[in-house]
């Protein structure tokens, strides 16, 4: 079932909405917020400059691929607000250690840098990150009020 269909839309999340679960489709640049099975919005994002692999070593400019969870949020980011992104998990370490390299972190969904807000929408013209996932500041403020700590995100090729 889908409750809200609003992909690219400016409508707003209604107050007392809860996500649930985040899915990112990297080759289509969406990112899906879920209630449930329901669908509440979809946003077009734009990802780590790096080629479309997935993420392995600190500096690859790769968005990560798997299963993690929204760890933590700040307000004070220079890319105006964030989400933590629980990578990386103990499958990346292993791998990264066992070729020989750091797998890097930090990586966020995150509005734009602050000195670059007026670029809006039209920063999803070109992925322009290090490694995360990057939406409007208007678009940041509505998963920061329906994302909570510990939600799920699935980060597909």
């Amino acid at each position: 079932m889908c409750l809200f269909i609003l992909a690219g839309s400016l409508a707003s999340l209604p107050t007392g909405v809860r996500a649930t679960k985040i899915v990112v489709d990297k080759s289509r640049h969406f990112m899906t917020l879920y209630a449930n099975d329901t669908v509440l919005k979809t946003y077009q994002v734009a990802l780590g400059r790096g080629d479309e692999m997935a993420k392995e070593r600190e500096g690859d400019n790769r968005t990560p691929e798997g299963n993690y969870l929204i760890d933590s949020k700040s307000s004070n980011s220079q890319f105006y607000k964030s989400l933590h992104i629980s990578y990386p998990s103990a499958e990346d370490i292993a791998r990264a250690k066992a070729n020989g390299y750091s797998p890097g972190g930090a990586v966020l969904i995150h509005g734009l840098r602050n000195d670059l807000k007026w670029i809006g929408r039209l920063h999803v013209l070109k992925d322009w990150t290090r490694g995360c996932i990057a939406v409007t500041n208007e678009e940041l403020d509505e998963i920061w009020r329906v994302v909570p700590i510990g939600t799920p995100i699935e980060i597909k090729p």
